[in-house]
């Protein structure tokens, strides 16, 4: 391969798995921690208290994987199945979800006498923890799974109806829609949020846009002309750390309120680097990005999303209890705890679960597909 070569669109569409990417699992989970850790540091303040961007690139990695799958069943076998994709997301995202609102829920609703976690139990089984007014505390980033979820029931559906020569000019106008709507265009259609009880519902937020951006670099990576275009552009082997590089510059120099245009750059950069790491995967990130460590701790990332505030809740209440206090300490600890109940998790609950992947029970019949629109 030359300095400038990027992988062919064959190469591309034979991969069943793609490097990198649990690297940049383990960047996005870092960052998220490193948010929550509550460290505060002297110098660059405003790129380090941005690690809550983690869960933007988690969106643009779920929209990229998942409409990749889709593209590529609907390509072997010529439609889609949609029970099969849900049983896989099921299996995939439901247990430990559950395990951990149930467990968080007990403990804070039962033990702790909290009613009003009691309450909120129905908003996090049902992944509406994003319309609702507060949380139970650990359970916090959960909204950012409520996204993901409403996002995979209706995706799947609007990738088969939608004809293919619309599905780019629809998430090109959704993407544009989102952004409107943060900088205040529809404002006159809801001054003010309508609430009831915990519920609260609002225009959506610039959430959507980086899962949209994600489904529309796979729908581009898999058209070979669309993809050859993007490897022109973003396929030198120096390109995926330069966007990186650049990520870190608009994390410290955008405005602290990041909503409307500068999350839409960031979201844009973030997109354009997950495509520079597709389309060549030879590339200067590869060597830390396929470091064991870090990848191991890239396939974990769901586990340690779902249980690192428990990590740093167990953490804090070990300092307290041996007469200290320490955030660098917290972080490090936090961290640790966190990758070993993830460990645990992957390797007993969730492993149980993955296990009946080929295995579906009578009602979800694998062979129930739709056929796609032309």
């Amino acid at each position: 391969m030359t300095a400038t070569a990027f992988d062919s669109f064959e190469t591309y569409k034979a991969r069943k798995r793609f490097l990198n990417l649990d690297g940049i699992r383990f960047l996005c989970i870092s960052a998220v921690i490193w948010h929550h850790a509550g460290i505060e540091l002297p110098f660059l303040t405003q790129l380090f208290s941005r690690g809550f961007l983690g869960v933007d690139f988690f969106f643009v990695l779920s929209g990229f994987l998942i409409t990749t799958l889709l593209l590529r069943e609907r390509e072997r076998k010529g439609r889609v199945s949609f029970r099969g994709f849900y049983w896989r997301r099921f299996l995939r995202i439901i247990p430990v979800y559950f395990f951990v609102v149930t467990a968080v829920t007990a403990y804070y609703g039962i033990v702790q006498g909290q009613a009003e976690a009691l309450e909120r139990a129905p908003y996090y089984y049902l992944f509406l923890s994003n319309f609702m007014q507060g949380d139970t505390p650990l359970l916090a980033p959960t909204w950012s799974l409520s996204v993901e979820e409403q996002y995979y029931v209706l995706w799947p559906l609007l990738l088969v109806l939608i004809p293919a020569r619309w599905i780019v000019p629809f998430l090109l106008a959704m993407i544009a829609v989102n952004v409107l709507i943060i900088m205040g265009a529809f404002d006159f259609i809801a001054e003010e949020p309508y609430q009831r009880g915990l519920f609260i519902l609002t225009l959506p937020n610039a959430t959507y846009a980086p899962i949209l951006m994600g489904s529309l670099a796979a729908i581009l990576l898999n058209r070979k002309g669309a993809y050859e275009v993007l490897g022109r552009f973003l396929g030198q082997r120096w390109m995926a750390l330069a966007l990186g590089l650049a990520l870190l510059v608009m994390f410290q120099v955008t405005p602290a309120d990041l909503r409307g245009l500068p999350n839409l750059a960031i979201h844009l950069t973030m997109t354009a680097m997950l495509i520079s790491l597709l389309v060549r995967e030879e590339n200067l990130l590869k060597p830390f990005l396929n470091f064991a460590p870090v990848v191991r701790v890239g396939e974990i990332s769901y586990g340690m999303y779902l249980y690192h505030l428990i990590g740093l809740h167990i953490a804090t209440v070990g300092m307290k209890l041996a007469g200290f206090e320490s955030k660098w300490l917290g972080l490090i600890g936090m961290f640790a705890i966190t990758w070993v109940i993830s460990e645990v998790s992957y390797r007993t609950l969730e492993a149980a679960f993955r296990s009946l992947r080929a295995k579906p029970p009578f009602f979800i019949a694998p062979s129930t597909k739709v056929q796609p629109s032309s």
